[in-house]
């Protein structure tokens, strides 16, 4: 219980921190909208790039482990999609929706909570799940939003604009040529990684700090809540998603116990706050995706407990 508590409290201090800012008029009235364009636009390209770029691919790469992770968490994508529009969603909220219920929370609590609980060779596993995570989950995420927002007539007409709206998102941007530099086998220089890793290390802050600023926002904002909290897709989040990775990669992908454990771990951690950036940049459910991850955090502390404590049963940790 204490390691999951201690992996969720700075998330939890954080938010505070940017909800307190906001109630006492700290920072002005436009400090989430800004704070979340600044993750958008340099944080998070940053650390995307640097996610790929210096990947020890060679070390990390691992086909069934990768495949297990990718494959679970873009079916929990999907069928949560399809799911919110059948209440009545628009493709763009109903997408978000399905990302908050595959987007694992990976990059600020995974690498301490799986060194905590698995050791550091454990850390190159948890570096696959946050290049899918950051990669592919954000970018089929950005694709379906995207066909969600435009409006063409014609099937060609509309994947053009999708294609051409996507190739223009730093999100899409940045991990494309971190695998280009990857590719060239050639150490980024000492400057350029010292300024990207600054601007990488502001970005999880400083979303989470907007989220706090968002909800300080909300008792002044006189637009309406957004629909009933999807209770379902928060536990499908937090016990659906790591049971399909988990049975994909020991079952389907013939992967050993520990790497099963990793993968588990690793998808029953709450949503991330990447979903939280696009709603932002998206103008989608930005209201529910806020609630959404704080409501999973809390749970996780004690979810990620009863997993740990079944780890430990199984004799999976060192």
């Amino acid at each position: 219980m204490l390691t999951a508590f201690l992996a969720v409290f700075p998330i939890f201090a954080l938010m505070g921190a940017g909800f307190m800012a906001g109630r006492l008029n700290w920072m002005g009235p436009a400090a989430s909208a800004e704070l979340n364009r600044f993750v958008i636009w340099l944080g998070l390209p940053a650390l995307m790039f640097l996610v790929i770029a210096e990947a020890d691919w060679a070390r990390l790469w691992r086909p069934g482990f990768v495949a297990a992770y990718a494959l679970g968490s873009c079916l929990v994508m999907l069928a949560v999609a399809v799911w919110g529009r059948r209440r009545g969603q628009s493709l763009t909220d109903a997408s978000l929706l399905g990302l908050n219920a595959c987007y694992a929370n990976v990059g600020y609590m995974g690498f301490p909570l799986a060194g905590n609980v698995f050791g550091r060779e454990s850390l190159g596993l948890v570096s696959m799940t946050a290049i899918i995570t950051v990669g592919l989950l954000f970018a089929l995420g950005i694709i379906m939003m995207e066909v969600g927002r435009q409006k063409a007539a014609h099937p060609l007409k509309l994947a053009g604009r999708v294609m051409a709206s996507v190739m223009r998102s730093p999100m899409v941007l940045s991990p494309l040529a971190g695998g280009l530099w990857a590719a060239l086998g050639v150490p980024l220089p000492a400057a350029i990684s010292s300024t990207l890793h600054m601007l990488a290390a502001a970005a999880s802050p400083c979303a989470l700090v907007a989220m706090g600023l968002f909800f300080a926002e909300q008792g002044r904002a006189d637009r309406a809540p957004a629909a009933g909290l999807p209770l379902g897709a928060i536990a499908i989040k937090l016990f659906g998603h790591p049971t399909l990775v988990g049975l994909l990669a020991w079952g389907a992908f013939g992967q050993n116990l520990f790497a099963t454990g990793v993968a588990v771990l690793c998808a029953a951690l709450p949503t991330g706050t990447g979903a939280f950036m696009l709603a932002g940049n998206y103008r989608a459910d930005v209201r529910g995706t806020s609630v959404f991850i704080l409501v999973s955090t809390a749970l996780s502390v004690l979810t990620l407990a009863g997993l740990i404590a079944g780890l430990d049963a199984m004799g999976l940790r060192p």
